[in-house]
């Protein structure tokens, strides 16, 4: 009998492919983002739209993850167009921007970090799906557990420091301490001048508003049965005076409500993030 563990991708990654998918299935136009291919990365059991976690009441944080996704890759869209050839994606899961914008991926060398038994799922999985991968996108193995360097290996993998970058964290500062995140960002700060990093955070839960709380606290509490705890949480305020001090040039806080303005007006669905919950930081070299 065979006792290896086959590897998976993270609950929390194939959740965000669902909700991605399921905003195409079930919202109204227009979408804010059209993502189908996550989804057939999971390859979830049938029914899983009735999964809790696809319920109604996990809508707005369905309207967060498309918000953000959005966001991002208008950002990523706007700094290609603008020469940055490099982006990378940390703690990428089942990002799938090199599959469905291939016109503007092919012009930049896409590197998505992730743990190596997700990693090698991901790779199995798009070439079973007959996707593969194409020769911009850079699959880069990081062990976090056993201590790993992700910048030396991101440099192994071909990363040209020298070149400006646009760089996303999303859903991961949360599970880093403080001291970690604050490394992270010194080590985005040094990049080449022109680079760019978006990287979500939440706010502290007395702070987010009281109709959304209780999912955010059931998150909280499912990330610490799961032996993955929810460490940090920041402030606006908090999380500019450390990119600030990390180095970065300029910084700019991103609201869910500013999300909510830029993709959500004039719906009549009823479909917003919710204000005070996850917020990004925008920071330029």
């Amino acid at each position: 009998m065979n006792n290896e563990q086959i590897p998976t991708p993270d609950s929390t990654a194939v959740r965000v492919a669902l909700w991605r998918a399921l905003h195409v299935k079930v919202d109204s136009p227009p979408h804010m983002f059209e993502d189908e291919v996550g989804v057939k990365l999971a390859a979830p059991d049938d029914g899983w739209q009735s999964r809790p976690d696809m319920s109604p009441f996990t809508r707005p944080f369905r309207a967060s993850i498309v918000a953000r996704a959005r966001f991002i890759e208008d950002l990523v869209v706007e700094q290609a167009d603008r020469g940055v050839g490099q982006y990378v994606i940390l703690g990428a899961g089942l990002d799938t921007f090199a599959q469905r914008r291939p016109e503007v991926a092919s012009r930049l060398i896409v590197f998505e970090i992730d743990r190596p038994g997700a990693q090698e799922w991901k790779r199995q999985r798009l070439v079973e799906l007959g996707l593969g991968v194409p020769s911009f996108l850079r699959l880069v193995p990081v062990d976090f557990e056993s201590g790993d360097n992700w910048f030396e290996r991101l440099a192994a993998s071909g990363f040209d420091s020298r070149r400006s970058a646009v760089v996303a964290s999303t859903g991961v500062s949360m599970y880093l301490t403080r001291d970690a995140n604050m490394a992270t960002l010194r080590q985005i700060a040094s990049l080449a001048p022109g680079s760019t990093l978006v990287m979500s955070f939440l706010l502290p839960i007395e702070l987010t508003d009281p109709e959304v709380r209780p999912g955010i606290e059931r998150a909280v509490a499912g990330a610490q049965a799961s032996g993955t705890p929810f460490i940090s949480f920041f402030t606006p305020t908090e999380m500019l005076t450390l990119a600030r001090d990390a180095g970065f040039r300029e910084v700019q806080h991103v609201s869910a409500a500013k999300l909510a303005q830029r993709y959500f007006t004039g719906r009549t669905d009823g479909l917003r993030p919710p204000n005070n919950s996850e917020e990004l930081l925008v920071a330029t070299t």
